[in-house]
């Protein structure tokens, strides 16, 4: 799938609308539908941006594997909190996380 085609998914499956995008970004609503067009293309700059919005990483965005799967707000807040553990409370939050999904 082009990044274009991509961006287009994405935004409408978060029910983004392109000035919603634009407003978020400050990135012009018309480049950003050329963007989604194929008829620019964007700068890793521009695609950072463009990610925030839409809750997703450079690297998930870039990522062309069918299996990737994209965190909801909730997940990303948990990740980025476990992330800043030390092992040993991290691996308190996995068996604290496996008792409640028992």
């Amino acid at each position: 799938m082009d990044i274009g085609a991509k961006l287009r998914e994405l935004r409408k499956a978060k029910q983004l609308s392109i000035y919603r995008v634009s407003h978020d970004t400050g990135i012009s609503p018309n480049h950003i539908k050329a963007l989604e067009n194929g008829e620019r293309n964007p700068s890793l700059d521009t695609l950072a941006r463009i990610c925030v919005p839409l809750g997703i990483s450079l690297p998930e965005l870039i990522n062309d594997d069918a299996e990737t799967t994209y965190l909801t707000e909730k997940e990303r807040e948990l990740v980025e909190y476990y992330r800043t553990l030390p092992d040993e409370k991290a691996d308190l939050l996995i068996t604290i996380a496996k008792t409640l999904n028992a």
